[in-house]
């Protein structure tokens, strides 16, 4: 017995070869353990970058459109038309009694032949319409206006290196140009890929998403202040913080059937609003804040709780003026988190109608509205192949949206950090 007990005892030994091959074997490990982990950060990395490679070089075909130069005689084909005519409060309907689009039309027939309406985009001529408005003199006199071509001749142009793309445009080769394509910027969804704009789902978005931020955020925070800092510890209780959980990991889409079944068919609210979309996604993103806001409450030391009752504050100014503001910059990491996911959700907006073809920017939050990844959704199921570079382009602003909108509440979360 004795024996055995020294034995147990018995010093190791550090410098033996059992415990160097020991210690070997465990440094051999730490360093696949390392390898593997530098790996698959690398096969991350790379994933990332290729993907940000393709998307951004087709995405950045989408921001360009070709032209062609169109010469218009605005006096001949006008009758000695007055600059005047085209300013104030008239100027609309003077511009659409002129018969524009005739004149935009009999002018590529006589610089391209019959032809020549077969290469240049039907809404063409709405560019013409907008250079008269900016700049009404340019109807007394002749002008060279570069009009967007058709949508295939645009992507045979773009296709370098095709030679049956080349033979395609090899007529007018010459003439071709290639500008930015600013109707992709203010335009909304069009039936013509190269008159389709991005700014009707840009506003949709950014009024969806205020709705979505005003009704969450406020009700997230003070659900999670009165669960952790008030609610009594009893089944009750319990039975709401485990459904709070549950619904942070509930389908997007079925916050999407319940906006349909009580917004939409109950209340009986616009179909296709921002304010319906608001709604249902502020259901969604409730559990991520309220869940994050007890985790950074519950953060907070109970000595900050102490010395603020110590010095005579109330239970509420404990909570709002020392609690509260130490446990912000948690709030609004969650915040960040449910917004992205949000900003990012199609399927719960598909179900509530907001996948309209919309041509008009919504003006308010009752008003007809598609978002960023309804529309990029709709695009990719187009036929045409104008639409492909438009969509990458469309995830372009969809993510710097995405990046802009976290940025900023990365600053307002440092802004409010507090060290202790």
């Amino acid at each position: 017995m004795n024996s055995l007990t020294e034995m147990k005892r018995r010093p190791t030994d550090w410098q033996g070869a059992a415990m160097q091959k020991r210690i070997a074997r465990r440094y051999a490990a730490e360093r696949r353990f390392k390898a593997i982990g530098m790996g698959a950060v690398m096969l991350s990395a790379g994933f990332l970058a290729f993907l940000l490679i393709v998307m951004v070089g087709n995405g950045f075909r989408g921001f360009t459109q070709t032209e062609l130069p169109l010469e218009i005689d605005f006096p001949a084909a006008t009758g000695g038309a007055s600059s005047s005519q085209f300013e104030g409060p008239d100027a609309n309907s003077n511009l659409q009694s002129m018969g524009l689009r005739e004149i935009v039309d009999s002018s590529i027939d006589l610089q391209y032949g019959e032809t020549g309406n077969d290469l240049f985009s039907p809404g063409g001529w709405t560019r013409v319409s907008s250079m008269i408005l900016a700049d009404p003199k340019i109807v007394e006199q002749k002008a060279t206006i570069y009009l967007p071509v058709l949508s295939d001749i645009d992507v045979a142009y773009k296709d370098v290196g095709n030679p049956e793309a080349e033979m395609k445009v090899s007529e007018f080769s010459g003439q071709f140009s290639t500008g930015f394509n600013w109707n992709f910027l203010s335009n909304s969804d069009a039936t013509d890929p190269m008159q389709v704009g991005i700014w009707g789902a840009f506003k949709g978005s950014l009024i969806t998403m205020i709705v979505t931020l005003l009704l969450a955020f406020p009700v997230g925070v003070f659900a999670a202040l009165y669960l952790e800092e008030y609610a009594p510890k009893n089944r009750l209780t319990d039975l709401i913080e485990v459904s709070i959980n549950n619904l942070a990991a509930v389908p997007s889409i079925i916050f999407g059937l319940l906006g349909l079944a009580v917004f939409l068919n109950f209340f009986g609210m616009p179909r296709s609003g921002a304010l319906v979309g608001g709604l249902t996604l502020a259901l969604m993103t409730m559990p991520v804040i309220v869940i994050s806001g007890r985790n950074a409450v519950k953060a907070v030391p109970p000595s900050i709780r102490e010395a603020a009752l110590g010095i005579g504050a109330s239970p509420l100014q404990v909570v709002f003026h020392h609690v509260l503001p130490l446990a912000l910059p948690g709030i609004l990491t969650g915040t960040i988190i449910g917004m992205a996911r949000a900003l990012g959700e199609t399927a719960p907006l598909l179900m509530i109608g907001m996948r309209a073809f919309i041509a008009t920017p919504p003006s308010g939050i009752t008003d007809p509205a598609t978002v960023l990844p309804v529309q990029i959704f709709l695009w990719s199921d187009e036929v045409d192949r104008g639409f492909v570079e438009k969509t990458s382009a469309a995830i372009i602003v969809l993510l710097l949206f995405l990046l802009t909108m976290n940025a900023l509440a990365i600053y307002l979360r440092n802004r409010f950090e507090t060290r202790w």
